[in-house]
Order: structure tokens, then sequence, then C-alpha cells
């Protein structure tokens, strides 16, 4: 639950519907929650992502368009088309040229981020965009989620493992290999 009303919230407050445009900033434990709420909400989604090999899980999530945001010309092809970001990449990176895709009044919502965050000043005045943050709702908003994945058939993907092997989760994490979150069997210490 806490992921999705993570990414939920963001979505819901900055209006993800038909008409709009979200870009979801990496396909991880939050990433692919946000992709299936946006699609399902009738916004078109594009992914950015640094992982070509997450472009076929993608496109069967509801991503309309997947870039690869090290490719200068991909980002440079969004300049202006993104009307929300949500930004749920934990490695530290600059959002200048997440910023950069946003529409006129566009926000980037930074969710997974821990640390400072780098980005230009100058590419937030210049289309009037906004930098936001966001953390989990309370029990109205997360009823709603609830009740929408439910009507919508949204899962988080998951794969368990043993609490015993916590470790094995922890190295996988760091190599990026998890398909897309991890639950901890604490019944098999």
């Amino acid at each position: 639950m806490c992921a999705g009303i993570t990414v939920w919230e963001p979505l819901i407050r900055w209006n993800a519907a038909p008409g709009t445009t979200v870009g979801v900033v990496g396909l991880g434990g939050l990433g692919h929650l946000a992709v299936k709420f946006a699609h399902a909400l009738g916004a078109r989604v594009v992914l950015f992502t640094t992982s070509e090999r997450k472009a076929a899980d993608a496109n069967e999530m509801g991503v309309d368009e997947t870039v690869i945001s090290t490719d200068p010309q991909a980002m440079a092809d969004q300049q202006g088309a993104v009307d929300l970001i949500v930004d749920t990449a934990s490695a530290p990176h600059d959002l200048t040229p997440y910023i950069k895709t946003l529409a006129l009044d566009g926000t980037l919502v930074s969710l997974g981020a821990l640390g400072s965050m780098q980005f230009d000043p100058l590419a937030l005045l210049v289309g009037r965009k906004s930098l936001a943050s966001a953390g989990s709702g309370g029990t109205k908003g997360t009823q709603a989620m609830l009740e929408f994945a439910g009507q919508h058939g949204i899962i988080a993907d998951i794969e368990v493992l043993p609490a015993r092997e916590v470790d094995v989760a922890l190295a996988r994490l760091e190599r990026n290999d998890v398909r897309f979150r991890f639950v901890l069997d604490m019944a098999q210490m």
C-alpha cells in the first residue's frame, strides 16, 4: 500500500486524466505503480528510464512511449511535452533534463530521491514550471486508491523472498535486479 499511495497522491493532486501527459521517471517499485495508475486514469504515459530492457515491461503496463533518458536527443524531443512528472528514481540525478520536458505550468514531483537535488533553477523559470514533493496519503486518500486499484485490477508486481535472504534482496536491489518490489516473508526466517 505504501508504494501505491505514494504515487497515487501526486497523480490525483495534479489531475492526471485524459488529455494530460504524465511522465514517470524510473520503472521500479514506485514507478511501475505510477505507470499503472496514470494509464488507468486515462493519461498519456511517458516512461523515462536509463534501461532499454525495461521498455517491454513498460508497454505491458500501459506506457505510451519510452524515452531513454541518457539519450540527449530523445530528451530534447520531449521538451515542453509533459504536464506532470512523477520522479521515482532513488539514485541521485540531475532534474534539469526532466524539468525541460515539462509543458507550461507543468510540475515535477520528486518521490524517490532521499538526498539533495541538483537542477538548474532557470529551467523552472522558463514556462512557470514547479518542483514539488508528496508524502504518503491519509485514510481517505488510501481508501480511494484501494477502491480505484480494485476497480482497475491494479496490483504491485512483487517477488517474495524468505526473510533470511534479506542480504540477497539488498544485493539484487543494488544491481537493479528486481521485478519490481521485494517482499520479505517473515514467516520464513
